[in-house]
């Protein structure tokens, strides 16, 4: 049973905080990211803003959106006097921020969230933003609610291409074949011809 609670952001932001006190590593997504150098990078699904706020202190520009007005206030909290960051309320699954970016970023588990109805649209209206030569990478547990074969799926139709993937945040091998609890794949647009 899901809990109000848990999509609370003061309180979702609590634990990740009694994560980051133990010493548990919580940059593993903004490390992925920087690896392709990006200058602007949406944030899809930020929840309380815990990787666009790393990515903003790293110089780069980010635009975080979530649909929870809870969430949404706690990460302009949080980064009240961050430059680089802006934050919009918005259902992802019609998204249309109007631009694009060198980077869109769906974790911690976005596509479990969306009803299953609306997980094509999600994928469609995130991919919409990702610019020519761009990625999409997306982060989630890998379980009955949503087969990876239906990611790739919709990341093919809305013309990405599957580029890499990890079983971890930190760059496990996706095991070939096997059983994997966890995928990170990164999906690229094609450059255009001129």
């Amino acid at each position: 049973m899901i809990t109000m609670e848990r999509f609370r952001g003061d309180a979702y932001q609590a634990r990740i905080d009694a994560m980051a006190a133990t010493g548990m590593d919580m940059h593993g997504e903004a490390r992925v990211v920087a690896v392709f150098e990006p200058a602007t990078v949406l944030d899809a699904g930020c929840g309380t803003g815990r990787v666009a706020i790393e990515l903003a202190r790293r110089g780069i520009e980010v635009c975080g959106v979530d649909v929870n007005p809870s969430m949404m206030a706690e990460a302009r909290r949080r980064s009240a006097d961050l430059p680089g960051v802006t934050w919009r309320e918005a259902d992802l699954a019609g998204l249309d921020l109007g631009r694009v970016f060198d980077v869109v970023l769906v974790a911690g588990n976005v596509p479990l969230f969306c009803p299953v109805a609306d997980r094509p649209a999600l994928v469609r209206s995130c991919a919409r933003h990702v610019a020519p030569g761009g990625v999409m990478i997306g982060g989630f547990q890998l379980d009955e609610r949503y087969p990876l074969t239906d990611w790739d799926e919709a990341c093919t139709r809305a013309g990405l291409v599957l580029e890499s993937r990890w079983a971890t945040w930190d760059g496990d091998p996706f095991p070939a074949g096997g059983p994997a609890d966890y995928a990170v794949s990164v999906h690229r647009r094609p450059l255009r011809s001129s």
